[in-house]
């Protein structure tokens, strides 16, 4: 039985080296050291030895075991090294190579543009107030001077939700709540940015969702001249110092007087050319004084305060700005559009 042993061990030793993988070692170990493998039907076969020949052979038998168990232990480890070695051959990265270019996101032009009106403002002394974009129609009308019969709603065309509530037409609600909110004492001076929605159908020059900053200052003894002062200002910070503003007579129902402002064509210096259509000049807002009902049914005294508004188009703005000739670019997502803005 000793031979026998020696033999098994030797066949075993000779098949562990032979291994090419944990597979085939683990089945060589399972073959030699398994309860049915060879060495357990030597161990199962002592009853019929002597008592002499007993011990010798359990002791052989142990020391076989243990050789063979040490051998698979030494060869797994040395496979499972090989096979880690492989993958990271396989897996290598040359780190010498350059990196693949990150590319970074940047501001939005009308985010860009909005950020520029209201640091803009905020230097004039006003503060930045946002209200919500989902309206009743007692903020968005009624509380500007235009109850349910008033014509100059039809200027409008409406996203009613129910038919008390739609989509705010315009940033002006947000004055109405702030005035509001102020229970009848000045001053308020706040400028509102934010979208506004009409029905309309979208072109270069027209979109159902567009977004709008307004301005209200309301305190003792304002005047005409504060808004043209106010105006000019900001026209000649924005669009530069030598840009020349004027005032033509308008309408709107929350102010009175009212007037659109016009600024001077930078393209051709007031001479005219395409672009402000031979004028000299380019629309770019609306405004006036703030109407006595509006200042009251806010809870102002008109007798005692008075006020300005204005309200200007952002994507308008924009459009000027950086000379895009397509309302649409500014919501299409398109990469190649936007890519072009990364400075700004």
């Amino acid at each position: 039985m000793i031979e026998r042993l020696q033999e098994l061990k030797q066949e075993a030793l000779q098949e562990i080296s032979e291994s090419g993988n944990v597979k085939d070692l683990d089945h060589v170990r399972v073959k030699y050291l398994g309860k049915k493998g060879p060495i357990t039907e030597v161990l199962r076969g002592m009853g019929k030895l002597s008592a002499e020949e007993r011990p010798l052979v359990g002791q052989k038998a142990n020391e076989v075991r243990e050789e063979i168990q040490t051998n698979v232990e030494k060869k797994s480890t040395e496979l499972e090294e090989k096979a880690l070695e492989e993958r990271l051959e396989k897996e290598s990265v040359d780190i010498t190579l350059p990196g693949r270019e990150i590319k970074q996101g940047a501001r939005h032009p009308l985010t860009a543009v909005v950020e520029e009106i209201e640091d803009i403002f905020i230097g004039l002394g006003f503060q930045v107030t946002e209200g919500p974009e989902v309206e009743t129609d007692y903020y968005n009308f009624e509380a500007l001077n235009l109850p349910p019969e008033h014509p100059a709603r039809d200027m409008q065309d409406s996203f009613y939700i129910t038919n008390d509530m739609l989509l705010r037409t315009q940033t002006s609600p947000v004055q109405a709540r702030t005035m509001e909110k102020h229970q009848g004492k000045g001053p308020v001076k706040i400028v509102c940015p934010g979208k506004v929605y009409r029905r309309d159908d979208d072109d270069a020059t027209h979109s159902h969702q567009f977004m709008q900053i307004e301005g209200l200052f309301v305190d003792k003894g304002v005047r005409m001249s504060d808004l043209k002062g106010v105006l000019e200002a900001f026209v000649k910070k924005y669009f530069g110092a030598e840009r020349e503003i004027r005032l033509r007579p308008s309408f709107f129902p929350f102010t009175e007087p009212s007037v659109e402002v016009d600024v001077s064509c930078g393209i051709c210096g007031g001479k005219g050319c395409r672009v402000c259509k031979q004028s000299g000049w380019i629309e770019v807002l609306g405004s006036g004084m703030v109407h006595p009902r509006v200042l009251e049914m806010s809870g102002f005294d008109p007798k005692v305060y008075s006020g300005f508004a204005f309200g200007m188009g952002v994507e308008r703005f924009a459009l000027l700005r950086y000379g895009i000739d397509d309302i649409r670019h500014f919501y299409t997502n398109d990469i190649r559009f936007l890519d072009q803005f990364k400075w700004v």
